[in-house]
């Protein structure tokens, strides 16, 4: 089954095809079927955002579109980044300049209150009418330095067990990560439709 995958985002596109292609699905960027489109992420929850975005290009090209809106949520800092993780330095900023300010905000705090979790939202639009949503998480702790050259984002500061999630190979990541968790589970409910 072709499927769009509603990102600009190159890691993500690389994730996104690591996880689908086994399972059976041709993913296709969405800069190859409508290129340039940047759909504004202004909901509150990342289910919002997923949704909007996987409308927007769905409208445009009529065919199956999943994407996804993920972030980092740190309990000693009430949950933020959260859904302004992408944009956590402020608009303009890239991924070292949102570490460097995650440290900021953690100096000080000890490992056991440095919990977090990544989230990955899901939406999948069929048609107008058929939507699906997921979500999964990854449960872990917040690293005192950057660790590991893999991965994009937060993953070199986002710890499960004693490495980051830039230090684990795709495969590996992919097996303990939000994404991939939503992505098996969409994969679920996409074989129970089919089953219907």
């Amino acid at each position: 089954m072709k499927i769009i995958i509603a990102t600009r985002n190159a890691h993500k596109l690389r994730e996104f095809d690591r996880i689908l292609a086994p399972l059976g699905y041709e993913v296709v960027s969405q800069e190859e079927v409508c290129p340039g489109i940047e759909v504004e992420e202004d909901g509150v929850t990342f289910a919002e955002n997923a949704e909007k975005k996987a409308r927007a290009i769905f409208e445009r090209t009529g065919l199956p579109t999943v994407a996804d809106d993920s972030g980092l949520c740190v309990d000693a800092l009430n949950g933020a980044p959260g859904v302004w993780s992408a944009r956590y330095a402020g608009e303009g900023h890239d991924d070292a300049a949102n570490n460097r300010k995650l440290l900021r905000e953690l100096e000080g705090v000890p490992m056991q209150r440095r919990t977090a979790r990544f989230v990955s939202a899901i939406c999948c639009v069929l048609s107008p009418e058929e939507v699906i949503h997921c979500q999964g998480t990854c449960e872990g702790h917040i690293a005192f330095a950057l660790q590991g050259d893999n991965g994009f984002g937060y993953d070199p500061l986002f710890l499960v067990g004693e490495e980051s999630f830039a230090q684990l190979d795709g495969e590996r990541k992919d097996a303990v990560s939000h994404r991939g968790n939503a992505l098996r589970q969409f994969s679920r409910l996409m074989e129970e439709r089919h089953r219907k």
